[in-house]
């Protein structure tokens, strides 16, 4: 059998998946996207500060999907799965 010697593997995903486990729901990830926007335009328009670099945190937590204070934590927004 090959191997591929490109893209993720099996091992590779798990890790990832530990690592950054989806812990935000759709509504807050959607917040923090645009309040990471809004920071960084800071930067371009309005007062030109560099503090609003800041936005990028929330703009890449919410384009990944996870948080790693929440991964720390122990804490998600996610909907539970309903019990069976």
């Amino acid at each position: 059998m090959l191997r591929r010697a490109w893209g993720p593997t099996k091992g590779s995903v798990v890790m990832l998946n530990k690592l950054l486990p989806k812990n935000e729901h759709v509504l807050e990830r959607a917040l923090r996207i645009g309040a990471g926007l809004v920071l960084l335009s800071l930067v371009f328009v309005g007062p030109k500060t560099l503090w609003g670099l800041v936005g990028v945190v929330p703009l890449l937590t919410g384009l990944l999907g996870s948080c790693p204070l929440y991964t720390l934590l122990g804490a998600s927004t996610c909907p539970r799965p309903p019990a069976k």
